[in-house]
């Protein structure tokens, strides 16, 4: 299992899983177990059998090369859940916003690139993936949304690659 930018709450959880060979790995976060940039992952095609990205495409310039990067070293058969905010109807990105401040003003958050749409299931689909919109409610008691804070509105995006 791939677990990038590793939340420690779920790191420590899944590494300590006898049944789980897990890494954890961030572009920045000494905390990881390897450093990696997800445009460039440094490990052979189909080495992973599930990969965790919760909350970091809107983070990366070339997210569409992110996308063909885990499909490339996801097995076949095997999964991802890949989360994003989705905010808009359309994705809104300008790479001309390079300044902190203006991008907050247009992407919500100094360090986010765009805004995801409606259309992020396609851009998944466009990297290879087979694509399953679920919803939290489907999956996740009500206590434990309220519980982990879970934003109930935020569809899981659960991508498979046959």
């Amino acid at each position: 299992m791939l677990h990038v930018a590793p939340e420690r709450c779920l790191a420590t959880r899944l590494s300590g899983m006898q049944s789980i060979e897990y890494l954890s790995a961030d572009i920045c976060n000494p905390a990881a177990m390897v450093k990696m940039n997800i445009t460039n992952i440094q490990y052979p095609d189909n080495t992973f059998d599930v990969i965790y990205c919760s909350h970091v495409l809107e983070h990366v310039l070339d997210d569409r090369k992110a996308m063909r990067e885990f499909y490339r070293v996801l097995t076949n058969g095997g999964w991802a859940v890949l989360q994003v905010p989705i905010m808009l109807e359309t994705t809104y990105e300008d790479p001309a916003i390079i300044d902190p401040v203006e991008r907050a003003k247009a992407f919500g958050q100094s360090d986010h690139v765009r805004c995801y749409g409606q259309d992020y299931e396609k851009r998944l689909i466009d990297a290879g993936f087979n694509v399953k919109r679920i919803k939290v409610t489907e999956v996740v008691k009500q206590e434990e949304i309220e519980r982990m804070r879970i934003d109930e509105k935020e569809d899981i995006f659960f991508c498979t690659k046959l």
